[in-house]
């Protein structure tokens, strides 16, 4: 197991900067996701990773080893692409072997190698049939165990499942994550799937615009976003105006046009003063509905405007002044007869994330 740093990287294209001065450090044997959306530098990141885009500034460490300018087969990091890249007129085991051939390993530790890894991804049984004999899913476990053949110092995951249909992408995930586990590998993954990231990662860095915003345990990063483009792209969230009225050493208080909340700071490195404006975001799973308010802090008053029902949750519009809140509720009670009338909604003071930027 490997770390990798990155340190002050600039990598630009013409006049744009793709990446701005990132810094990074990906721990040994950590499923690290990087995610953002279109165009924030995620791949850009990865493929400078893999030697295919050398950065104008800044260094990549593996380990101790200073890779920046290294050629990319001289890295010996495992790559998956979006698309699976396998030669159609090879079978299988063919495929799988291929890199050990380009590096001239002898042929009964390519076939045991080759074994070995097909193993390793469940697809020992397949190894004489050509891609074009097997599904999306089973293509994508070949591509893996091509790139886990080689013994990388580290696995490199560029969006490996998006051209896979709902029910695999989620068995895939949780392959993936189970290889990546057992051969101990440091993997780098892209995504702009917020699911598998949170599902899949120990932990992710959020990017926009070639900067990278947060980084954190999925857990980490959901909670306690640090800036409203983070709450924004992770998950839904309630955005609440107000101004802060007091504040403690990582909490404080907001007056809203809907009422005066208690909640935690974002980004305690960087608190608010009295009187600054800020937002509040608050998840929809986070309220809690009653027919009685059980504090007159942290509570509002209002009607349910629309509902989507979906068994185990539904979906609340809730209707409060001038103003629609995005309002979550499992094990549903207040749907079609109770849900007429006036409604309280309470969240609790460690659910309202209070953010500057």
């Amino acid at each position: 197991m490997i770390s990798i740093k990155i340190q002050q990287l600039t990598k630009r294209f013409g006049a744009v900067t793709a990446l701005h001065q990132l810094d990074l450090t990906i721990e040994p044997g950590e499923l690290f996701f990087l995610l953002g959306p279109s165009g924030c530098g995620k791949t850009t990141l990865l493929r400078s990773m893999a030697g295919f885009y050398i950065p104008e500034e800044g260094k990549i460490l593996f380990g101790d080893e200073d890779v920046t300018r290294l050629a990319p087969h001289k890295r010996n990091t495992g790559m998956m692409f979006q698309s699976y890249a396998l030669w159609p007129h090879m079978s299988v085991a063919e495929n799988v072997a291929f890199g050990l051939e380009e590096r001239r390993v002898p042929k009964d530790e390519i076939r045991r190698r080759v074994g070995e890894a097909l193993e390793s991804v469940r697809m020992g049984n397949y190894a004489d049939r050509k891609p074009n004999q097997l599904s999306g899913g089973q293509q994508q476990r070949v591509a893996l165990a091509r790139a886990l053949v080689i013994r990388p110092r580290c696995l490199l995951l560029d969006e490996p499942l998006s051209n896979l249909d709902a029910k695999l992408r989620l068995e895939m995930r949780t392959e993936i994550r189970r290889v990546c586990k057992e051969f101990k590998l440091t993997t780098v993954y892209v995504t702009h799937d917020q699911k598998e990231a949170l599902s899949v990662s120990d932990r992710m860095a959020i990017l926009e615009s070639g900067r990278i915003l947060q980084v954190g345990t999925p857990r980490e990063v959901y909670k306690r976003p640090t800036r409203k483009t983070v709450a924004h792209f992770i998950g839904e969230t309630d955005f609440i105006a107000g101004k802060v009225t007091g504040i403690l050493k990582d909490s404080a208080t907001v007056e809203t046009a809907i009422g005066r909340f208690d909640g935690v700071l974002g980004d305690p490195t960087c608190p608010p003063v009295v009187g600054q404006e800020v937002t509040l975001s608050i998840r929809p799973e986070c309220w809690e509905l009653s027919h009685v308010q059980q504090t007159p802090q942290n509570s509002v008053r209002g009607t349910i405007g629309g509902f989507v029902y979906l068994g185990e949750v539904a979906q609340y519009d809730l209707m409060v002044r001038d103003r629609v809140l995005k309002v979550f509720e499992r094990n549903p009670r207040f749907v079609d007869g109770a849900s007429r009338g006036e409604l309280f909604a309470t969240v609790a003071p460690e659910d309202v994330v209070i953010l500057v930027g």
